[in-house]
């Protein structure tokens, strides 16, 4: 064997622990009310999808359903009572996880209504999830920021990796961070479940230190097994060295 091969070897790919998922604490995004959206289609997937959270480490679990008036006319009065028959299965099965219920709010007319009269759906300590369409970067946006914020509601930005509009645009995100607007990833997106092009973007936005939260966004059962198989992913590890605010929800 000559000087040059023995050199030339590749070093073996050292193989990462499981991410502890328990340090993150608080899923803030996943759509785990039964039958109001396109997430748990019965109460069945509810609870199984909550079992596979608390045996990953979670804590507590807020479900977000969509407010879309074209697909999800969601209003506070159905996702309570949703989070209520939910509830009552857990605590009739003995199954021990906090469990609340917010929104994600579509960024819509009905949505700029509801911030104006302070009836936006919200998560604890008036953070208002919202997402914006996949297809094409809405208008406006400055508009919504100033009346989210001049009404009491903190800002966070469901998904941001996923909006194909701002790939490879650093000047976006920081524009937005610069306006209060806090940023939601995807867990799934750093393992590539969205694809390559979203994938880099988590990717970026982590090594940046450019995120606030993050969260599954499950809607089914098959998200929590691949973020399981996936678990000894690097760039999860890499969230530990984030200020994440997940924990701050509990």
């Amino acid at each position: 064997m000559g000087v040059f091969s023995l050199f030339s070897k590749k070093k073996p790919k050292v193989e990462l622990p499981p991410f502890d998922f328990s340090t993150i604490a608080v899923d803030m995004h996943s759509h785990l009310l039964p039958g109001i959206d396109d997430g748990a289609a019965t109460l069945d997937h509810s609870i199984g999808m909550i079992l596979k959270f608390k045996e990953l480490g979670y804590k507590k679990l807020i479900a977000t359903p969509h407010i879309m008036m074209d697909c999800y006319q969601n209003t506070p009065e159905i996702i309570a009572a949703k989070h209520a028959e939910v509830k009552a299965e857990l605590e009739r099965l003995q199954i021990e996880i906090e469990f609340e219920a917010a929104a994600e709010n579509f960024y819509e007319e009905a949505l700029t209504e509801a911030i104006k009269e302070k009836r936006a759906v919200t998560i604890k300590d008036n953070y208002l999830l919202f997402e914006f369409s996949f297809f094409s970067e809405p208008s406006q946006i400055d508009q919504l920021i100033f009346d989210m914020s001049v009404n009491g509601y903190i800002p966070v930005l469901a998904h941001y990796e996923r909006y194909p509009y701002y790939f490879r645009n650093p000047a976006k995100i920081e524009e937005y961070r610069s306006k209060g607007v806090l940023i939601q990833v995807n867990l799934l997106s750093i393992v590539g479940h969205y694809g390559p092009e979203v994938m880099e973007q988590a990717h970026y936005l982590i090594d940046n230190q450019l995120v606030d939260f993050v969260s599954l966004d499950c809607h089914r059962i098959e998200h929590l097994e691949i973020l399981e198989r996936c678990a000894s992913h690097p760039y999860f590890h890499k969230l530990a060295d984030l200020e994440l605010k997940n924990k701050s929800l509990l």
